[in-house]
Protein backbone atom coordinates (compact mmCIF):
# COMPACT_ATOMS: atom_id res chain seq x y z
CA UNK A 1 0.00 0.00 0.00
CA UNK A 2 2.73 2.25 1.19
CA UNK A 3 4.28 1.23 -2.27
CA UNK A 4 1.16 2.59 -4.44
CA UNK A 5 1.05 5.60 -2.04
CA UNK A 6 4.91 6.73 -3.51
CA UNK A 7 4.27 5.70 -7.13
CA UNK A 8 1.39 7.82 -7.28
CA UNK A 9 2.83 10.90 -6.20
CA UNK A 10 5.88 10.34 -7.91
CA UNK A 11 3.43 10.06 -10.98
CA UNK A 12 1.52 13.43 -10.08
CA UNK A 13 4.61 14.73 -8.94
CA UNK A 14 6.02 13.77 -12.37
CA UNK A 15 3.05 15.41 -14.36
CA UNK A 16 3.33 18.83 -12.55
CA UNK A 17 6.87 19.15 -13.70
CA UNK A 18 6.63 17.98 -17.05
CA UNK A 19 2.99 20.68 -17.11
CA UNK A 20 5.41 23.07 -16.19
CA UNK A 21 8.03 22.68 -18.54
CA UNK A 22 5.51 22.58 -21.57
CA UNK A 23 4.41 25.50 -20.41
CA UNK A 24 7.74 26.96 -20.09
CA UNK A 25 9.02 26.14 -23.62
CA UNK A 26 5.49 27.47 -24.84
CA UNK A 27 6.03 30.77 -23.55
CA UNK A 28 9.92 30.91 -24.46
CA UNK A 29 8.87 30.37 -28.26
CA UNK A 30 5.56 32.72 -27.87
CA UNK A 31 7.17 35.42 -26.26
CA UNK A 32 8.74 37.60 -28.72
CA UNK A 33 5.40 37.65 -30.40
CA UNK A 34 3.53 39.28 -27.39
CA UNK A 35 6.14 41.25 -27.08
CA UNK A 36 6.03 42.52 -30.34
CA UNK A 37 2.20 43.07 -30.16
CA UNK A 38 2.65 44.89 -26.76
CA UNK A 39 5.03 47.21 -28.04
CA UNK A 40 2.43 47.72 -31.02
CA UNK A 41 -1.08 48.29 -29.58
CA UNK A 42 0.16 48.19 -25.57
CA UNK A 43 -2.05 45.86 -24.49
CA UNK A 44 0.37 43.72 -21.63
CA UNK A 45 2.52 40.82 -23.28
CA UNK A 46 1.68 38.82 -19.76
CA UNK A 47 -1.88 39.22 -20.76
CA UNK A 48 -1.16 37.98 -24.23
CA UNK A 49 0.49 34.87 -22.83
CA UNK A 50 -1.31 34.36 -20.20
CA UNK A 51 -4.95 34.29 -22.20
CA UNK A 52 -3.00 31.88 -24.85
CA UNK A 53 -1.91 29.59 -21.78
CA UNK A 54 -4.90 29.23 -20.61
CA UNK A 55 -7.06 28.95 -23.44
CA UNK A 56 -4.81 26.73 -25.54
CA UNK A 57 -3.37 24.58 -22.67
CA UNK A 58 0.00 25.60 -23.69
CA UNK A 59 -0.53 24.73 -27.17
CA UNK A 60 -1.65 21.43 -26.54
CA UNK A 61 -5.06 21.53 -27.25
CA UNK A 62 -6.86 20.03 -30.23
CA UNK A 63 -8.36 23.45 -31.49
CA UNK A 64 -4.30 24.87 -31.17
CA UNK A 65 -2.52 21.82 -32.94
CA UNK A 66 -5.30 21.19 -35.71
CA UNK A 67 -6.44 24.57 -35.88
CA UNK A 68 -3.41 26.98 -34.89
CA UNK A 69 -6.33 28.97 -32.64
CA UNK A 70 -4.29 29.49 -29.44
CA UNK A 71 -7.27 31.91 -28.44
CA UNK A 72 -10.55 30.27 -27.91
CA UNK A 73 -11.99 32.24 -30.84
CA UNK A 74 -15.54 30.79 -32.40
CA UNK A 75 -15.51 31.32 -35.50
CA UNK A 76 -16.14 29.17 -39.55
CA UNK A 77 -12.73 26.98 -40.32
CA UNK A 78 -12.01 24.81 -43.40
CA UNK A 79 -10.13 21.58 -41.30
CA UNK A 80 -10.93 18.71 -42.54
CA UNK A 81 -8.99 16.95 -39.46
CA UNK A 82 -11.59 17.63 -36.66
CA UNK A 83 -15.14 19.33 -36.04
CA UNK A 84 -14.84 22.40 -34.59
CA UNK A 85 -17.16 25.47 -33.71
CA UNK A 86 -13.57 27.50 -33.60
CA UNK A 87 -11.65 29.41 -35.85
CA UNK A 88 -8.73 27.95 -37.98
CA UNK A 89 -6.08 29.89 -38.58
CA UNK A 90 -2.93 29.05 -41.07
CA UNK A 91 -0.23 30.30 -38.48
CA UNK A 92 -0.13 30.52 -34.68
CA UNK A 93 1.20 34.39 -34.89
CA UNK A 94 -2.45 34.85 -36.86
CA UNK A 95 -4.11 33.31 -33.96
CA UNK A 96 -1.95 36.25 -31.83
CA UNK A 97 -2.99 39.27 -34.78
CA UNK A 98 -6.54 38.16 -34.95
CA UNK A 99 -6.96 38.14 -30.51
CA UNK A 100 -5.54 41.88 -30.67
CA UNK A 101 -8.16 42.20 -33.72
CA UNK A 102 -10.69 40.81 -31.58
CA UNK A 103 -10.35 43.47 -28.87
CA UNK A 104 -9.98 46.61 -31.05
CA UNK A 105 -12.61 45.76 -32.93
CA UNK A 106 -15.16 45.19 -30.13
CA UNK A 107 -16.00 48.58 -27.68
CA UNK A 108 -16.92 46.95 -24.61
CA UNK A 109 -13.34 45.70 -24.94
CA UNK A 110 -12.15 49.01 -26.66
CA UNK A 111 -12.30 51.05 -23.62
CA UNK A 112 -9.52 49.23 -21.87
CA UNK A 113 -7.08 50.32 -24.39
CA UNK A 114 -8.08 53.90 -23.10
CA UNK A 115 -7.87 53.17 -19.81
CA UNK A 116 -4.94 50.63 -18.78
CA UNK A 117 -1.41 50.51 -19.39
CA UNK A 118 0.88 47.83 -20.87
CA UNK A 119 1.60 47.43 -17.02
CA UNK A 120 -1.60 46.94 -15.61
CA UNK A 121 -2.37 43.36 -16.50
CA UNK A 122 -4.80 43.06 -13.01
CA UNK A 123 -6.99 45.56 -14.54
CA UNK A 124 -6.96 43.99 -18.56
CA UNK A 125 -8.03 40.34 -17.09
CA UNK A 126 -10.58 41.54 -15.11
CA UNK A 127 -11.43 44.23 -17.73
CA UNK A 128 -11.74 41.65 -20.24
CA UNK A 129 -13.31 39.01 -18.49
CA UNK A 130 -16.45 42.05 -17.60
CA UNK A 131 -16.20 42.18 -21.68
CA UNK A 132 -17.73 38.55 -21.83
CA UNK A 133 -14.95 36.96 -23.05
CA UNK A 134 -15.23 33.91 -21.16
CA UNK A 135 -18.12 32.24 -18.87
CA UNK A 136 -16.33 31.48 -16.28
CA UNK A 137 -16.61 33.86 -13.41
CA UNK A 138 -12.83 32.49 -11.90
CA UNK A 139 -11.35 33.56 -15.52
CA UNK A 140 -9.14 36.88 -14.84
CA UNK A 141 -8.71 35.12 -11.06
CA UNK A 142 -6.80 32.20 -13.45
CA UNK A 143 -5.03 34.38 -16.03
CA UNK A 144 -3.86 36.67 -12.73
CA UNK A 145 -2.38 33.32 -11.41
CA UNK A 146 -0.73 31.95 -14.29
CA UNK A 147 0.94 35.42 -14.87
CA UNK A 148 2.31 35.35 -11.44
CA UNK A 149 3.30 31.48 -11.62
CA UNK A 150 5.43 32.48 -14.52
CA UNK A 151 6.60 35.77 -13.80
CA UNK A 152 5.29 37.03 -16.97
CA UNK A 153 4.73 40.73 -15.88
CA UNK A 154 8.44 40.93 -16.37
CA UNK A 155 7.87 40.90 -19.90
CA UNK A 156 6.15 44.11 -19.28
CA UNK A 157 9.18 46.38 -19.49
CA UNK A 158 7.39 47.98 -16.48
CA UNK A 159 9.70 51.01 -15.56
CA UNK A 160 11.68 50.59 -12.32
CA UNK A 161 9.75 53.01 -10.24
CA UNK A 162 5.99 51.99 -11.55
CA UNK A 163 3.99 51.12 -8.85
CA UNK A 164 0.98 48.76 -9.21
CA UNK A 165 -2.57 49.91 -8.58
CA UNK A 166 -3.46 48.78 -5.18
CA UNK A 167 -6.38 46.61 -4.70
CA UNK A 168 -9.88 48.31 -4.65
CA UNK A 169 -11.05 47.66 -0.97
CA UNK A 170 -14.51 46.46 -1.13
CA UNK A 171 -17.27 48.67 0.82
CA UNK A 172 -19.63 46.94 2.99
CA UNK A 173 -22.77 49.01 3.29
CA UNK A 174 -24.01 49.45 7.14
CA UNK A 175 -27.63 49.24 7.30
CA UNK A 176 -28.90 52.89 9.31
CA UNK A 177 -31.43 52.47 11.85
CA UNK A 178 -33.77 55.31 13.33
CA UNK A 179 -35.28 54.46 16.75
CA UNK A 180 -38.29 56.37 16.88
CA UNK A 181 -38.77 59.22 19.59
CA UNK A 182 -42.06 60.97 21.16
CA UNK A 183 -43.76 63.49 18.07
CA UNK A 184 -42.06 61.28 15.67
CA UNK A 185 -44.29 60.18 12.32
CA UNK A 186 -43.21 58.94 9.44
CA UNK A 187 -43.67 61.76 7.15
CA UNK A 188 -40.91 64.03 9.64
CA UNK A 189 -38.53 60.36 9.48
CA UNK A 190 -38.49 60.77 6.21
CA UNK A 191 -38.04 64.11 5.29
CA UNK A 192 -34.74 63.99 7.90
CA UNK A 193 -33.25 61.08 5.91
CA UNK A 194 -34.20 62.64 2.55
CA UNK A 195 -36.51 59.71 1.60
CA UNK A 196 -40.22 58.92 1.09
CA UNK A 197 -42.83 57.15 3.84
CA UNK A 198 -43.34 54.94 1.04
CA UNK A 199 -40.01 53.73 0.80
CA UNK A 200 -40.10 53.61 4.75
CA UNK A 201 -43.02 51.26 4.67
CA UNK A 202 -41.93 48.60 2.14
CA UNK A 203 -38.24 49.11 3.80
CA UNK A 204 -39.82 47.92 7.24
CA UNK A 205 -42.77 46.10 5.52
CA UNK A 206 -45.18 47.89 8.14
CA UNK A 207 -48.78 47.17 8.41
CA UNK A 208 -49.73 50.78 10.17
CA UNK A 209 -48.30 54.09 9.59
CA UNK A 210 -48.78 54.66 13.92
CA UNK A 211 -45.15 54.65 15.12
CA UNK A 212 -44.48 53.46 18.67
CA UNK A 213 -42.21 55.57 20.94
CA UNK A 214 -38.40 53.25 20.59
CA UNK A 215 -39.74 51.27 17.76
CA UNK A 216 -36.42 50.92 15.19
CA UNK A 217 -37.05 51.66 11.68
CA UNK A 218 -34.61 50.84 8.62
CA UNK A 219 -33.53 53.63 6.98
Amino acid sequence: MIKKNIFILFVFISYGVFGQSVTQNYIDTNKDKAIALMNEHHVPASIILAVAIHESASGTSKIARYLNNHFGIKGPNSNTQIKSAYRDFDKIEDSYDYFIEFLRSRSKFNVLFESYTEYDYKNWAKGIQRGGYAASRSWASQIIATINRYNLQELDNRPDDYIEPTEPVEVIAVQKTYKVKSGDTLSTIAKKYHTTTKKLILKNRLKTTVLQIGQKLKI
